[in-house]
């Protein structure tokens, strides 16, 4: 399957199953185009037609470009075969070991949000802080759930995770001795509205955590319509300063602004820009998750401005590169050079086989979206999933579970989406939310934008970068689980 698109001067073409992409001039991009569904000699008339007031378009350049083409599609770099259908049903057929918890140490939080998918951090059930006691059995299921896998990943999430600091320092330390004894290697997350940070918890994090995600919706007009406490505060004025400071002393380790976008805020770029100009660089803007009838709900009026904003994105973030002032857009990282090994883009994020949550009480669920439904709460850390058939439905969520995956161009980059989008969306996690579908492929246009300019760049300075699909890994290979 071949994607074709013009975005900020570029003629791209994308090899979908090969995942190659082409830069290529106007004749050679029409010339693609037709290429199918066209005899040869079909394709130098139509084209002497349109550009035949060009003196440098002979019937013997198209000739040639029409060779070009045909080369390029015996390399398999152009209309390559879709080999992974079967692929993807047999690696989710594999015994799959646990490597990821999202731990749900606090079911409260000390900001009221409006558009809290997890209803203010509750749940749609009781307010409630994980014991110690829960929280070292989630690790010990963890351990005993990841076979040979040695890196192990946990995020503190919540509601507000720090207000369970005391505990989340204990469980750490406890993970620490384990690493010895297991071989094992954690690498902790935390995710936090930066309420409650300090110079205590800067330091734990700099010590401990891999990554934190800080959430933040940009300028303080937005951030503050949603984002208050229960007084009816906003807490930009709160946590910016926190959030400075917090980055000022991380140095180089991981983070995220991770902010969210609503129908109030169509125009998210500025938000962008704004964190930006407050001297954050590892940014994310992620569409709002709610009912369609909320107000704050994305509506179809919102989707071409949407999908102008992130063209804009895309050409501001050249712009500010070039500058020296660049920054990075969480959904616009893409490996073009590699990516991703096949399996990863088949399998997506692993929600209910290789990643679960863990609620404050032990309960085990596909991903923090489904807590609380009990149509998917999965078993306990205790007698570990007991309900194996949602196990064995989440272990068949791919892109090719959904037929209206078959011809999307974009499929091996969201590896069939999200599950739980899907399932808010239609009532099954092998559903399709085209909104979030659009608005994916719009994004993936633009991030392979970005690399070819980048690349163009390089190729300007004598530099080639190869392109081509992530293929298999030793690990995908033996059915161990990626590192």
């Amino acid at each position: 399957m071949v994607h074709q698109y013009q975005l900020n001067g570029y003629n791209i073409v994308l090899d979908t199953c090969s995942g190659s992409v082409h830069v290529v001039d106007d004749v050679a991009y029409d010339v693609i185009a037709m290429y199918k569904e066209h005899s040869a000699d079909e394709i130098v008339a139509a084209m002497l037609e349109k550009y035949g007031d060009r003196p440098d378009v002979t019937e013997a350049d198209l000739r040639q470009c029409l060779e070009d083409v045909a080369s390029l599609e015996q390399a398999g770099k152009l209309w390559s075969p879709d080999t992974y259908a079967d692929m993807a049903f047999d690696f989710k057929n594999r015994n799959t070991v646990v490597k990821a918890l999202c731990l749900h140490v606090a079911h409260t939080c000390n900001l009221n949000c409006s558009y809290c998918f997890a209803s203010q951090g509750r749940y749609q059930g009781d307010r409630a802080l994980m014991s110690f006691e829960v929280g070292k059995r989630a690790m010990d299921f963890l351990i005993e759930n990841s076979g040979t896998r040695r890196n192990l990943e946990v995020d503190f999430f919540g509601g507000e995770p720090l207000m369970n600091f005391d505990m989340v320092k204990k469980l750490v330390a406890y993970c620490r001795e384990q690493e010895k004894i297991h071989n094992k290697n954690f690498r902790f997350t935390m995710t936090t509205n930066g309420m409650l940070i300090d110079d205590d918890v800067i330091d734990f994090c700099n010590k401990e955590c891999h990554n934190v995600v800080l959430s933040l919706d940009g300028r303080k007009e937005v951030h503050d319509r949603f984002r208050k406490d229960y007084a009816g505060h906003g807490s930009y004025d709160t946590i910016v300063p926190k959030f400075q400071k917090f980055v000022e002393k991380r140095g180089d380790k991981g983070y995220y602004m991770r902010g969210t976008y609503t129908h109030f805020n169509t125009d998210f770029t500025n938000d962008i820009f704004h964190m930006a100009d407050l001297g954050f660089t590892e940014l994310s803007m992620e569409p709002v998750v709610c009912k369609p009838d909320d107000p704050s709900a994305l509506t179809a009026e919102d989707l071409p401005i949407l999908k102008e904003q992130y063209e804009i994105l895309a050409k501001e973030m050249i712009k500010r590169d070039r500058e020296g002032r660049g920054f990075t857009f969480y959904h616009y990282m893409i490996d073009l050079t590699g990516g991703p090994c096949i399996y990863k883009r088949i399998s997506g994020c692993g929600s209910g086989t290789e990643y679960m949550a863990v609620t404050p009480w032990g309960d085990l669920y596909p991903c923090h979206q489904f807590v609380g439904d009990p149509k998917y709460l999965m078993g306990d850390i205790w007698k570990g999933v007991t309900n194996t058939a949602v196990r064995d439905e989440f272990k068949h969520c791919n892109a090719y579970a959904r037929p209206e995956c078959k011809d999307c161009w974009a499929k091996l980059y969201c590896s069939g989406g999200c599950a739980a989008n899907a399932y808010h969306a239609t009532g099954s996690i092998t559903g399709v939310y085209e909104y979030g579908c659009e608005l994916f492929r719009k994004r993936m246009e633009c991030a392979i934008m970005i690399q070819v300019a980048k690349n163009q760049e390089l190729a300007a300075q004598g530099i080639e970068v190869p392109i081509e699909l992530g293929s298999t890994c030793n690990a995908c290979a033996d059915g161990e689980a990626c590192e």
